[in-house]
């Protein structure tokens, strides 16, 4: 059997390659920069090869070092998943979810207590972002995705789609400028998420045409723009679950009676591996059961009066 060098300097390699960095490998992993460069040289002694080119305030990977790199990560990646694996049937400890911001802070953030009462054996992790993380080497163990629900491996189970409309504060419906129709929209300031296409394509569904849908405000989350939306800043558009607490508390108003769905929706997502590990599945099994619970709270309450003036989109 061939030996192998040791596992520490494999795991200092991979970082540096990963960072072209020592001192961002040494960060990540708790441990000074001269002691990556040691293990980098031992790995390389090991080897009889260089593996990075030192340039003055750069670092490169060589021939050898760019062969060896996928080797090494897939080691390091069959080697978690492995200790994942046999993990599996915990349903205690650490669970790291990863969720859309609007997501997390719409809809899933306000209902935490309740799994928590119900598993107080499984402490969360709740990460916000919208970048497609690789869930393997970040070490998330499940997670919250908007798309049309195929991710190469992954399992995704359907939670809701998650319709389009404006909101605003309840002033706004009436006033000097009362919004009554969709058109009164070009006399209104619009507030926009860091999804900048949701006004366009609502206002292009309903046929308006007299309002800019690119002007306004832009802010960095959902949150803010229906912040600013509750202080009569202008009128925001927002997806219907993350916007019904506000609503049914009257700091908020849904001036028109037309939401836009479109063919995506909010999916729970599991690396396959991993999909029956207790605590993946006691959190699965509840999200399920508040996403039923909600969605059949929205479907008994939603029988009040509508604005008058507006029943669907142009023809």
């Amino acid at each position: 059997m061939v030996g192998l060098p040791p596992l520490g300097a494999l795991r200092a390699f991979e970082a540096a390659a990963r960072h072209l960095s020592f001192t961002n490998a040494a960060a990540e992993l708790f441990v000074t920069q001269a002691a990556i460069s040691h293990q980098i040289k031992t790995l390389e002694a090991y080897l009889g090869v260089r593996l990075f080119r030192r340039l003055n305030r750069a670092l490169q990977l060589t021939d050898q070092g760019q062969a060896l790199l996928p080797f090494v990560r897939e080691a390091f990646d069959s080697l978690t998943a492995g200790v994942r694996r046999v993990q599996g049937g915990r349903s205690s400890g650490a669970l790291s979810i990863s969720s859309t911001p609007s997501f997390a802070s719409g809809w899933l953030a306000a209902r935490l207590t309740r799994f928590q009462l119900a598993h107080p054996e499984i402490e969360l992790q709740l990460g916000a972002t919208i970048r497609l993380i690789d869930f393997l080497r970040e070490g998330v163990d499940c997670g919250i995705r908007y798309g049309l629900g195929h991710w190469p491996g992954l399992a995704a189970v359907w939670l809701f789609q998650a319709p389009l409309l404006p909101v605003c504060h309840p002033d706004l419906l009436k006033g000097p400028k009362p919004l009554r129709v969709p058109a009164d929209l070009a006399r209104h300031t619009l507030l926009h998420t860091p999804d900048l296409d949701d006004w366009r394509l609502w206002l292009t569904a309903v046929g308006v045409r007299g309002a800019e849908p690119l002007r306004g405000p832009k802010f960095d989350s959902l949150a803010t723009a229906l912040q600013a939306a509750m202080s009569g800043g202008g009128v925001a558009i927002g997806r219907r679950q993350f916007v019904a607490a506000e609503i049914a508390s009257g700091r908020l108003a849904a001036p028109f009676n037309f939401e836009l769905p479109d063919e995506c929706g909010y999916y729970f997502v599991v690396p396959e591996h991993q999909a029956e590990q207790g605590k993946v599945k006691a959190f699965r099994d509840w999200l399920l059961a508040e996403v039923a619970r909600s969605e059949g709270a929205a479907a008994a309450s939603d029988n009040g009066p509508q604005p008058a003036g507006f029943a669907g989109p142009a023809p």
